[in-house]
Order: structure tokens, then C-alpha cells, then sequence
């Protein structure tokens, strides 16, 4: 695998300063810009760790990993936002404006769905797809809400997780064009559990977009 750096950075949205990561490859056009999110015991520390950003980047595609309000590097810019509740859609608006992406794969964990789903649904122009994995506010939208999204989405969940991935599910399964990936043996941070399969699962759905 070559070697592509991965950069440390700050965006300003709405007066508060966010900490991201980011890579792209180095010689080519990226094929797709990639934001991936995190849940809320994690940061995107996680991405780097486990070398999804860094795999991204070998394949030709710009990937970018933010620490929302409050969390890891992010954790000293004050919130009002409260865990459950949906954040307007103009958060992540702002967010790929600073970052001059103009559509976004967007990953989406667990706490993260508070800020993605509103997005989703106000912005879908903006997302060339979205792959939920197990997040959030899912009951918060109806099921003919879901079915008339038509934005490409891979859902993604742990066999073991319980609840929320089968409860997001309940939901997500409403979605008007959509893929399931299932991870066996794995829970709630299904892509903690099994990196490489989830590092691989990705790279797949991602070149059926290109």
C-alpha cells in the first residue's frame, strides 16, 4: 500500500472551530469526497486507527473525518445540541461548504444519525450516498419519509447489536434504494469489530458509484 499522509485541520462552522482529518491520493482526481462522522464514545481517531481514511485514500478517493461539537479534538467548542435530538440540516450544510465539497459519501454512526438523517433529507442533492451504520433518530422520520429518499444507501449493522441496529433497521429498511451489509459476530461498533471487512465492504459500494 502506498503511503498518503493524512492531515490534521480545523474548519470554522457557525463560530465554532471543528478538528478534522483528511487524505486524498496524490496524483489523481479523487473519485469521490468521503465525510465520515462518529458515534458518541469515539472521534475520527477511529477512521485513522483502524486505516479506513488511509485505505480511502489508496483507492483514489478524498475522504474527510470530523470530530463533532464537543468530541475528541473538538471536545472544547461548546454545544447546545443534546444527545437524541435532531440537529438542523444546516450544520452539515456549512460543514461541506467549508470543506468545498459539493456532494459527500456520508458515514454515519450510531449518536451521528442526530446530524446526518436532517441532512439526508433536506439536502439529498448534496449526498451522493449514505451508509447509516446503525445510528440514531431513526423513528424519528415515517416510513413514507424513507421511501421517498431516493439517494443510494448502503445500511449497515452488527448481528450483535441488539438494539439499535436492528431498530435502526426497522426504519432504514424504509428507504427507497438501498443495501444491506449485516456484519457477523461483530456489535455496535461493527467497524471496530471487524475493520478490515468493513474497509473492503466499503471499498466495493463505493467503486458501484463511481
Amino acid at each position: 500500500m502506498d503511503e498518503f499522509p493524512i492531515k490534521e485541520n480545523s474548519i470554522e462552522v457557525s463560530g465554532k472551530r471543528l478538528f478534522i482529518r483528511l487524505t486524498a491520493p496524490k496524483e489523481q482526481p479523487p473519485k469521490l469526497s468521503v465525510l465520515l462522522l462518529h458515534g458518541i464514545r469515539f472521534s475520527s481517531a477511529n477512521w485513522f486507527t483502524i486505516k479506513t481514511l488511509e485505505v480511502l485514500a489508496d483507492n483514489g478517493y478524498h475522504a474527510v473525518a470530523i470530530d463533532l461539537p464537543g468530541y475528541g479534538e473538538s471536545k472544547m467548542t461548546t454545544t447546545t445540541d443534546k444527545v437524541g435530538e435532531l440537529v438542523p440540516a444546516s450544520f452539515l450544510k456549512e460543514v461541506c461548504e467549508a470543506l468545498h465539497l459539493e456532494q459527500v459519501v456520508l458515514i454515519s454512526p450510531s449518536m451521528s444519525g442526530m446530524y446526518s438523517l436532517p441532512f439526508v433529507f433536506e439536502y439529498p442533492s448534496m449526498v451522493k450516498a449514505f451508509i447509516p451504520v446503525a445510528p440514531i433518530c431513526t423513528n424519528m422520520f415515517t416510513p413514507e419519509q424513507y421511501a421517498s429518499l431516493q439517494v443510494p444507501s448502503l445500511i449497515v449493522y452488527g448481528d450483535q447489536d441488539a438494539q439499535l441496529g436492528k431498530q435502526s433497521f426497522d426504519s432504514l429498511k424504509n428507504l427507497a434504494n438501498h443495501k444491506v451489509m449485516v456484519m457477523k459476530g461483530a456489535g455496535h461498533a461493527c467497524y471496530l469489530d471487524r475493520p478490515e471487512e468493513w474497509n473492503q465492504a466499503l471499498l466495493k459500494y463505493l467503486q458501484s458509484l463511481v
